[in-house]
């Protein structure tokens, strides 16, 4: 016998005491306070309680709701989540009403590497640490990369140097040291690159905070990470002739990111 979803693809709202119910039609879209997203695939997600952490967390920098909602709400969001098939849950906040949602969507096709637009695109976000309040802002970057025949693109600061991208972080190795963008800079906190960061430190690699331009990844072998895809090497640059390097790395790197997933916690 099949295993059902507890809750179907959709939008779902939650209300204290009663739980996740499909929302109207008028409540989808809109602004985001907070968004948090990961892969789920049959049951099982890569550091699940750290997307809880970061969405709570975020919750609070802007005045939402109290810890003891949010406890309740995450415990029936694990409930609810289907534990067979590849998905891409969403947890939201929304603005204005600061109702809590669950977006349950399939996951779309995963990628084993990326083009990149190498014109780069000066960061447009109005709260860069917080993920939520520029999704929309980021899709545009996205479809404006797709129309250049790239599948990502690059944000940079007024000074050139390289952020992340408009769905995930940058991280580049020189030589054999693992280097991302200094933590002052308008990043997100990316709970991905900090897994991967995590394996470095704990295989004897350095690790250093670089500030690089686009020029200045030539020929140096650059990864997108995120919670949907993982790891991702850079395969080309879209609009500048750069050098890419065989990514020796990566492959066995995803094989690892693959292996940390877990079983969802008991709902």
């Amino acid at each position: 016998m099949v295993t059902r979803p507890a809750v179907a693809e959709g939008l779902w709202a939650w209300t204290p005491g009663r739980g996740l119910a499909p929302a109207p039609e008028r409540t989808a879209g809109g602004r985001l306070l907070v968004a948090d997203s990961w892969l789920l695939r049959d049951g099982r997600v890569r550091a699940y309680a750290r997307h809880q952490e970061r969405f709570s967390r975020s919750c609070g920098d802007c005045g939402g709701p109290e810890p003891r909602r949010l406890t309740a709400f995450w415990q029936d969001v694990t409930a609810a989540l289907p534990r067979t098939g590849e998905w891409f849950p969403r947890v939201e906040l929304a603005a204005g009403s600061l109702e809590l949602r669950l977006l349950l969507r399939p996951a779309p096709p995963l990628g084993t590497g990326v083009r990149l637009w190498a014109a780069g695109q000066s960061d447009p976000r109005t709260v860069p640490r917080r993920k939520g309040p520029d999704l929309d802002t980021l899709a545009r970057v996205r479809r404006r990369a797709t129309g250049e025949g790239a599948e990502e693109a690059v944000l940079i600061a007024r000074s050139g140097t390289v952020l992340e991208s408009a769905t995930a972080g940058v991280l580049w190795w020189e030589d054999d040291t693992l280097c991302l963008p200094p933590p002052r800079l308008p990043v997100l906190p990316s709970v991905t690159s900090g897994l991967v960061q995590e394996r470095a430190l704990c295989s004897g690699l350095r690790i250093a905070h670089r500030e690089r331009t686009v020029a200045e990844l030539e020929g140096r072998e650059v990864w997108l990470v995120n919670a949907l895809h993982g790891i991702r090497p850079v395969t080309g640059w879209v609009g500048r002739p750069m050098r890419v390097p065989p990514a020796d790395r990566a492959g066995e790197w995803r094989t690892w990111l693959d292996s940390v997933m877990e079983p969802l916690p008991a709902g």
